[in-house]
């Protein structure tokens, strides 16, 4: 499964997510700022940050394991908000730290149109086997 068959029908799909690169230990996304992503003064919602966070980690696990044997699943998430966006595109490069047998340790860094920096974010990712 690919990463645009991956998001039919999931929060993925509902927030406007799309993967724009992925490659090993590598990932970048974009969201909108939206009325999807708000909070109710208008700015991107910080839980909107940590899906997209969670989202990039989740997807850059995924395409580092063994898909007949192996699936991921996010552990951990923390996330710190730098800078308030209220509308445009903001963009999910995400890095991946760790790579172990169990877990995955992926650096986000969450960037406005103009790349400030908008949200930095550490998640863990639990590689578990398939039944």
């Amino acid at each position: 499964m690919d990463a645009k068959e991956m998001r039919k029908g999931t929060l993925i799909e509902t927030l406007g997510i799309e993967i724009i690169e992925l490659g090993q230990g590598h990932v970048v996304a974009t969201m909108p700022v939206d009325h999807r992503t708000h909070q109710p003064f208008g700015l991107l919602h910080g839980g909107a940050s940590v899906a997209l966070a969670e989202t990039v980690a989740s997807i850059g696990a995924y395409a580092l394991v063994d898909h007949e044997t192996e699936g991921v699943v996010g552990l951990e998430i923390n996330a710190n908000h730098i800078r308030a966006v209220r509308s445009g595109t903001v963009t999910a490069t995400g890095t991946v730290l760790h790579r172990g047998k169990t877990t995955m340790v992926w650096d986000i860094k969450i960037t406005d149109e103009q790349q400030r920096l908008v949200c930095v974010s550490r998640c863990t990712i639990a590689v578990i086997k398939k039944s």
